[in-house]
């Protein structure tokens, strides 16, 4: 099974998370399901360097600050295994631009299970519910 390792932002302002939802894909289990931005980690980055360059390609963003790992999430989808490095992200504005996502929310964590997440992103959730 192919194996990919990839970092995600949380990004968060004032009591609000930044979620955004996925374009349709071929992909039934990912299509049109929100979660938290980023991608692939390229040969040589560290995995805070990996964040940083996605949430710019994916949102023309950059972060005011980012905090050590809040998660590592291991999940196996039908056709590859996805391991994941989610990093806490701080902004002082909610102008986010979106290059590659459809939708976009701020939420509160109260209302973080209102949307239809990818399952890899769901114990991601359950943390920041959990923690507060």
């Amino acid at each position: 099974m192919k194996k990919i390792e990839v970092v995600a932002g949380i990004i968060c302002y004032k009591d609000e998370i930044f979620c955004v939802q996925r374009p349709e894909n071929k992909l039934e289990y990912i299509s049109k399901k929100y979660e938290f931005p980023g991608g692939k980690i390229e040969k040589g980055e560290s995995k805070k360097e990996a964040l940083k360059r996605e949430l710019f390609e994916e949102l023309s963003f950059k972060p005011t600050k980012i905090d050590s790992l809040f998660i590592t999430v291991v999940h196996e989808y039908p056709d590859f295994e996805l391991t994941m490095h989610c990093f806490k992200c701080y902004t002082d504005t909610k102008e986010i631009q979106l290059n590659e996502h459809i939708s976009s929310e701020w939420l509160t964590l109260d209302r973080l299970n209102e949307l239809d997440w990818a399952a890899a992103d769901i114990p991601i959730v359950k943390k920041l519910i959990k923690n507060g």
